[in-house]
């Protein structure tokens, strides 16, 4: 509104190509958009291969006959305890993984002191689950702590910032200057509040695990949901 206001009081206006802003602005603010979407997506699939791996994992040693019920349980706990220190750390938004890898070693510790219970086979495939598991947390961690690079999201904000400036002349011109001003107001702050929204889309998007309204309900990812 200030931009529009000093435009008129000073007689500012001139033809501008917007292609010009589309490129500087709008282009770089629509592909961070994408890239977070992906990553929310790719966040969903790696959730599903977490779960899938910790069901799995519990599967093969509560159908074992030679276990024990006692040992069952143990395990049983141990994943639901993976299951919740991962949610836990997903909402944390820190780099800090060393609580869950230490709950995520339990596994290999159980299958160690179970010694000649299990056999070969069993292990191996326990392992070969494990390490889908190992490479869902991997994967999942890195896309809650590498977003959209700082200076790309800089660089949007500061042009939409200074957009109003460089666009209400252009469209004082378009319209001419002797039209109702109200229209010129309505046009450039309708502008701005659509580049100001999808900016904060694309914010939102980058911190997929914070329980806002569109993003992913990670406690139905949960090995008990």
């Amino acid at each position: 509104m200030l931009a529009t206001y000093l435009a008129y009081t000073y007689d500012i206006n001139y033809q501008l190509d917007l292609t010009l802003l589309s490129i500087a602005m709008v282009f770089p603010l629509v592909f961070s958009i994408r890239g977070s979407f992906r990553r929310r997506e790719k966040a969903l699939q790696h959730l599903s291969k977490f779960r899938s791996a910790l069901k799995t994992v519990n599967y093969l040693i509560i159908s074992n006959l030679n276990v024990t019920e006692e040992s069952k349980t143990e395990m049983g706990n141990i994943l639901v305890e993976i299951s919740e220190e991962m949610m836990v750390h997903l909402r944390a938004k820190h780099d800090n993984t060393k609580d869950l890898d230490e709950i995520i070693n339990k596994v290999h510790q159980f299958i160690l002191a179970q010694g000649e219970t299990l056999s070969r086979g069993v292990r191996d495939k326990v392992f070969r689950f494990m390490k889908d598991l190992h490479e869902s947390v991997e994967n999942l961690h890195a896309i809650n702590t590498h977003r959209t690079p700082i200076s790309l999201k800089a660089y949007c904000k500061i042009f939409i910032y200074i957009f109003p400036v460089i666009y209400a002349p252009s469209i004082i011109s378009t319209i001419g200057p002797e039209v109702n001003p109200s229209i010129t107001y309505f046009v450039v702050i309708l502008t701005e509040f659509i580049l100001i929204s999808l900016f904060n889309i694309q914010d939102q998007l980058e911190y997929p695990f914070d329980d806002d309204i569109d993003d992913i309900k990670i406690d139905t990812f949960k090995i008990n949901r």
